[in-house]
């Protein structure tokens, strides 16, 4: 693995596993040589989250982040052998930014907290989307709020692993929808056109094409001047939870 590689570190194999969770979970031993005074390892990750939140994850390597830092390059490798294992410090650093869920009025608020949460925290920081929350190595941080958001549903009737795919459905939906309005803002912001702009000029082209015996359906809500729209965010994630949430019954009614 080189030392600048983009792949995150729990694809590196054990060893590169190994090394993050050291640095995770503070229990490298400490060596001062060589250390710079007042550098510490908090310091180059915030400044690594910030490029990151302001140019991607492409805009990260060792070199900005040191520039940002006003040091030299390779004294951040004192700190973290690489960029690898510095994309799994950020991940980790990020997850903190999130309020407690278990403590909800109920599982089902807790969970539509949960996403919601996620959601925003999509939209800070957009380079989470190409962070793997399945297979990578996991922090003090996400430990911690996977333990709570189980936490949430446990009690509730279902299976361990069942409550593992309840918290895969939603964090899987929230990871889409944010897909879709990250990409949308993206291409707003390189073409200068809104989405309102956008379906605004665009309606009297595909309007000319529609035809009532064709497309019956598309053209009867097409032309309906009274459509009344919802919020796709929230109409998904009731949804989801009105699923959840039938299943719960189900197995209440059961015992």
């Amino acid at each position: 693995m080189t030392k600048d590689d983009t792949t995150s570190a729990s694809f590196g194999g054990s060893a590169a596993a190994a090394r993050s969770m050291e640095l995770l979970w503070g229990t490298k031993p400490a060596s001062s040589r060589g250390r710079k005074p007042g550098m510490t390892i908090e310091r180059i990750v915030a400044a690594a989250v910030e490029l990151a939140d302001a140019e991607g994850l492409d805009g990260v390597s060792m070199r900005r982040v040191a520039d940002r830092l006003g040091v030299g390059t390779m004294s951040l490798y004192r700190y973290v052998p690489s960029k690898a294992e510095l994309q799994d410090l950020m991940l980790d650093t990020v997850m903190a930014e999130g309020r407690p869920v278990h403590e909800a009025a109920s599982w089902r608020t807790g969970l539509e907290r949960f996403a919601r949460a996620s959601l925003e925290g999509y939209r800070r920081h957009p380079w989470l989307l190409r962070a793997s929350l399945t297979r990578g190595v996991m922090g003090p941080n996400q430990t911690a709020a996977l333990d709570d958001v189980l936490r949430a549903i446990d009690g509730v009737g279902l299976t361990g692993g069942e409550r593992m795919a309840v918290v895969g459905l939603v964090t899987g939906y929230v990871r889409g929808v944010a897909q879709q309005l990250i990409e949308s803002t993206r291409v707003q912001e390189r073409t200068g056109v809104s989405d309102e702009q956008f379906w605004s000029d665009f309606a009297p082209l595909l309007d000319g094409h529609l035809d009532a015996e064709r497309h019956p359906a598309l053209t009867g809500l097409w032309r309906d001047v009274e459509l009344d729209w919802v919020d796709p965010f929230d109409f998904g994630l009731r949804r989801v939870l009105d699923g959840i949430e039938a299943l719960v019954e189900s197995r209440r009614a059961g015992s």
